[in-house]
């Protein structure tokens, strides 16, 4: 393997539009995105290996140390899927020198999470050193079509409250402007409450936690960065917004985003309607997979997804410490949350 060095301009989305299971979270535009948000700095790495093969790993740093980055992930935490992707497809050797080469870098704390569907060329090829965290993410495979997912994949029980939804006079729009973002918006901070008490949470606590991962801004940088591959879909009934989801575009689907004002939304089955209908607009958008992110240890939230036709696929995040700082904010964690009562899940 040659040097890592930072990506020419242009190469990165040359890379990113040959990788043909790149997620639209490892293109150049949500690297924007991430950027904009003003905490963190790119310093994506370009890798060339014999016979011309090249990489990008996108990868993005916060806080500092004796003037070095103290952290580095692919991607930062919230904001979906990362890794390397290559113009032509990356085996265990390869992926092996790329994580060989980032922990000889003076990071304090490197976190990788790769899209779910390579957790088998993860497995095999990550290094001793790191540190694997098991994950579940549910992907649903839409190389079959719409029509054949409706009819095979989606269970019957799914179909009966899609048509429900309709009957009841809900009405989808989507699209990327910042009048769709703010009806998004406004039921995530909704959701935010409801998750509070589900969870045993302090409201305000729930609150503040959820703006700051998720902020408006946020979106609105994802938008604007994203264009039409960013898609906010609103549910409406009699005109008021009850429900919404966010699904970034590219080569592969990803649902990263879902809200609702539940005493609305709930009878109405709106989300049955917005995932059918996003997965139909991936399917004619020639998407190989619709991705419905992570799942958790939610049995309801599986369920949910599997409805759909989505497959569980187990994978890893992985970390890298030069101090135990995992160890130490898990511990953290725990501790707060028997202090109020967290429940999880």
């Amino acid at each position: 393997m040659g040097s890592a060095t930072t990506p020419l301009p242009g190469v990165w989305g040359a890379i990113y539009a040959t990788d043909r299971n790149a997620l639209p979270s490892q293109s150049p535009e949500w690297g924007a995105a991430v950027t904009a948000s003003g905490r963190y700095s790119d310093q994506t790495l370009c890798y060339e290996f014999s016979g011309g093969r090249r990489a990008i790993l996108p990868l993005f740093c916060s806080g500092s140390i004796f003037g070095q980055y103290a952290s580095a992930a692919s991607p930062p935490n919230a904001w979906g899927f990362g890794g390397p992707i290559a113009d032509v497809a990356l085996d265990a050797a390869h992926l092996n020198a790329i994580l060989r080469d980032l922990a000889n870098r003076f990071f304090m704390r490197i976190q990788l999470r790769p899209n779910p569907l390579a957790a088998t060329l993860w497995a095999e090829a990550v290094p001793t050193g790191w540190i694997s965290r098991p994950r579940l993410a549910h992907v649903l495979d839409l190389s079959t079509g719409y029509e054949a997912i409706w009819k095979s994949c989606f269970r019957a029980d799914t179909r009966t409250r899609i048509r429900r939804a309709q009957r009841a006079g809900v009405e989808v729009e989507t699209g990327q402007d910042e009048r769709l973002v703010d009806e998004f918006h406004l039921l995530l901070q909704k959701s935010f409450e409801r998750w509070a008490h589900i969870q045993r949470e302090p409201s305000a606590l729930a609150r503040w936690r959820g703006l700051r991962r998720d902020p408006r801004s946020k979106f609105i940088g994802m938008a604007t960065a994203m264009g039409s591959n960013f898609r906010v879909s609103v549910a409406r009934l009699g005109g008021v917004p009850i429900a919404a989801i966010v699904v970034l575009m590219g080569r592969q689907a990803h649902y990263t985003r879902g809200a609702m004002d539940e005493n609305l939304a709930g009878p109405t089955y709106a989300n049955y309607l917005l995932h059918s209908m996003a997965i139909k607009d991936a399917c004619d958008r020639g998407c190989t997979h619709y991705h419905l992110g992570e799942t958790g240890n939610s049995a309801s939230l599986a369920q949910f997804k599997s409805r759909f036709g989505a497959v569980a696929v187990p994978y890893a995040e992985y970390f890298r410490e030069r101090l135990p700082v995992s160890a130490i904010d898990g511990a953290a964690r725990r501790l707060v949350k028997r202090l109020i009562g967290f429940r999880d899940g």
